[in-house]
């Protein structure tokens, strides 16, 4: 039976043996999850070697690799964060624009859908998206976060994205994963940090959230999905689950967003995004706090909970 994409067209569902994927973002932590998935379902896959913004090793790797579906987990977020963008604004807007632009057009000439790891960092609270009412933004709603310079770019390059009839754009904010040793999860950053703000926040857990990516190509499901769980946790409601599930004796300091600001460069994303669209693909995902305990906390807790 056919699958209907959002842009109205047909297109049958493929199994594990008549899928091949080109992966943009070997190096970075989706792109080598996202290695690690295809390996363990048996779906064909290899990982670009162009740069994004190389049109010509686009092409080269298309036509090596001979994909069914393209992932760009590639991308400038920032080291040690976001900070970074700042003082490299030409070579976010390369990477982070001309990069992804690119590598849309191309896949758009050949006929292909790519999946792109977007963020949801492009929103922040807002009179019609107060803190704590449960009112979600939409995919459809226009990003009104422009704090920070990389934040810009990646609302520039969804916009221009919205074009491309090939484009599945997933934001994903706060990603988290199981691997508390990894310097880029959510939860592992927070819990190095001297001080840490505690507002609720829309996440992505990696270990839910990335199968179904996955799932979303072989259904060649297209445009713009909120990529992250149902609901919101605050920063404090997960060290309270660190400290219950992981490290007895962990404890944490508070401060204001005031206090933040002097020593961040740019302000940071908060936001509560709307998952219904997914939610309703999707019958299976879990709350945001749910999925926390089932994908983080159980298989990695070392304390009595009890």
């Amino acid at each position: 039976m056919g699958l209907m994409t959002e842009n109205g067209s047909t297109l049958a569902g493929q199994e594990a043996s008549s899928l091949k994927f080109l992966i943009y973002g070997r190096t970075g932590w989706i792109g080598g999850l996202l290695g690690r998935l295809c390996s363990e379902r048996g779906i064909p896959f290899a990982y670009g070697a162009g740069r994004l913004e190389n049109r010509a090793q686009l092409e080269a790797d298309i036509a090596a690799a001979a994909p069914t579906h393209v992932f760009n987990a590639a991308g400038v977020t920032g080291r040690p964060n976001v900070d970074w963008c700042e003082t490299h604004r030409v070579e976010t807007i390369r990477a982070n624009v001309v990069g992804t632009l690119t590598l849309a057009d191309v896949c758009r000439e050949r006929g292909l859908i790519l999946v792109n790891y977007a963020t949801g960092c492009i929103f922040e609270y807002d009179g019609g998206h107060p803190l704590d009412s449960g009112i979600g933004f939409k995919e459809e709603d226009t990003p009104n976060f422009v704090g920070s310079f990389y934040s810009k770019t990646k609302a520039m390059v969804e916009e221009l994205l919205k074009n491309y009839e090939n484009v599945c754009t997933l934001r994903v904010r706060m990603p988290i994963s199981s691997d508390l040793t990894n310097p880029r999860n959510f939860i592992t950053k927070i819990t190095r940090y001297e001080k840490v703000v505690n507002i609720p926040n829309s996440m992505t857990i990696l270990d839910e959230l990335l199968p179904i990516s996955i799932e979303m190509a072989k259904r060649n499901l297209t445009g713009i999905w909120n990529f992250t769980n149902p609901g919101v946790v605050s920063h404090n409601e997960i060290l309270e689950m660190y400290r219950d599930y992981i490290d007895p004796n962990f404890t944490w300091k508070n401060f204001t967003l005031e206090e933040q600001a002097k020593v961040i460069v740019a302000p940071r994303s908060n936001n509560e995004l709307d998952t219904a669209k997914l939610k309703k693909e999707f019958a299976e995902l879990q709350p945001i706090k749910e999925s926390l305990i089932r994908h983080v906390f159980e298989p990695n807790q070392k304390t009595s909970t009890t």
